[in-house]
């Protein structure tokens, strides 16, 4: 999500209330380059927006973690996270290349929380630098950077770095063993399954110039991929999450019916994804529309059985071998807070598997798949035609500062 949507829903929602920080871990200086015995992670913030704020104090409450240098487009957003967290003034950068200082600097990991059009540049050039990677999702808006990150990601694992994608759904204990009954055949041969994700929010003002289009980004294809690839991954992840491959083709329509004052992105759209052996995801969102319950529903139907999940409430398996489940409120910050502790376990154990990686490919692809889908209303769009087309999304970014 982007980050004025994250902080409106928090502040609607309380997530910033309640959840403890995590315990301090030691950390070997064998395994975390230029940190000294009983030190922190040396981290640094790409992006010091909403959400890159909102998840620093995260880090900061584990306590296994310092933030030693951050960069961000914005000055003044640079200069209040570098005086929130101690940050020397000589190591805060703004501009569109403010975040290759940092990736010059001495620090062990850095977090990527900018606009995702830029994620793929960010990561690969931490990776060539040395540095652990925690990302945000999506990692990309088109083909070519989805790409871009599972190299990245290949590269890090070779290189014995860390790269970790913040999916919060795939951090839920009850996410993750539904997820694991589904795989072992719980429900049964796979038939069917659908994904919603309807949401009051989206609308937001004009810029007040260019360099205002970079903090209103959410509104900008080229800058969110339109917010089925921003937004609705939350959703379509945990879908190709159940159904575990990659969608064969897609069909659908995606509408804009005025309902923003600001962007070039849909206001709704309606797909159908065809998963091997003729496994149909019907998907559905629409933003902007007062009144409505916020949800990111998600229900995987098979032969034997029923799995149902919402963000925002549960998790559930019915029929012939069922699993009670659970209930949260919380997913958004507790989600995070199980990332942020084992992106430190895996730096601090050695553990450069990388798991996050490859999936996160697969549900953005299958994201950028829905959004030409709905582009090309009523026109069959394969994987195989998505791939070989390769398009590239682009912004202008003459005029902005470097």
């Amino acid at each position: 999500m982007s980050e004025h949507i994250e902080m409106t829903r928090m502040g609607r929602r309380g997530f910033l209330a309640g959840t403890a920080a995590t315990a301090f871990t030691i950390v070997s200086p064998s395994l975390v380059r230029g940190a000294g015995s009983n030190s922190k992670i040396e981290l640094g913030l790409i992006g010091c927006g909403g959400r890159g704020g909102w998840i620093a104090d995260l880090f900061a409450k584990h306590g296994g973690y310092r933030f030693v240098a951050c960069a961000d487009y914005y000055q003044d957003r640079v200069d209040k996270v570098g005086e929130k967290f101690g940050i020397e003034p000589s190591r805060r950068h703004a501009g569109l290349s403010g975040y290759k200082k940092l990736l010059e600097s001495k620090l062990d990991a850095v977090v990527i929380e900018t606009p995702p059009y830029f994620h793929p540049q960010q990561a690969a050039d931490a990776v060539d630098a040395g540095k652990h990677v925690f990302i945000a999702k999506p990692i990309a808006v088109d083909v070519p950077g989805c790409l871009s990150i599972g190299e990245s990601g290949k590269k890090a694992t070779a290189k014995k770095l860390v790269f970790l994608v913040d999916f919060q759904t795939r951090a839920n204990e009850f996410y993750r063993e539904a997820a694991q009954q589904v795989h072992d055949g719980m429900i049964g041969r796979l038939v069917c399954g659908e994904a919603r994700y309807p949401w009051a929010g989206g609308v937001m003002p004009p810029p007040k110039d260019k360099e205002d289009r970079l903090r209103l980004w959410y509104c900008e294809k080229a800058l969110s991929g339109d917010y089925i690839v921003e937004q609705n991954i939350h959703t379509l992840d945990v879908a190709t999450w159940f159904l575990n491959s990659d969608p064969v083709k897609a069909v659908g329509a995606a509408v804009s019916k005025g309902l923003r004052t600001y962007g070039n992105i849909k206001d709704c759209y309606s797909v159908t994804f065809w998963f091997p052996d003729d496994v149909l995801l019907n998907f559905m969102s629409v933003q902007c529309v007062p009144g409505v319950p916020d949800s990111i529903h998600c229900r995987v139907y098979g032969k034997d059985g029923v799995v149902d999940t919402d963000y925002y409430s549960h998790v559930w398996i019915r029929g012939k071998t069922p699993y009670k489940g659970g209930e949260f409120k919380s997913l958004f910050q507790d989600g995070a807070v199980v990332n942020i502790n084992e992106f430190h376990q895996f730096v601090t154990a050695g553990n450069y598997a990388n798991p996050t990686v490859a999936p996160s490919v697969r549900s953005n692809l299958t994201c950028v798949l829905g959004r030409i889908a709905g582009e090309k209303a009523g026109q069959v769009v394969t994987w195989d035609e998505m791939i070989k087309a390769n398009e590239k999304l682009e912004f202008d970014l003459s005029g902005f500062k470097s």
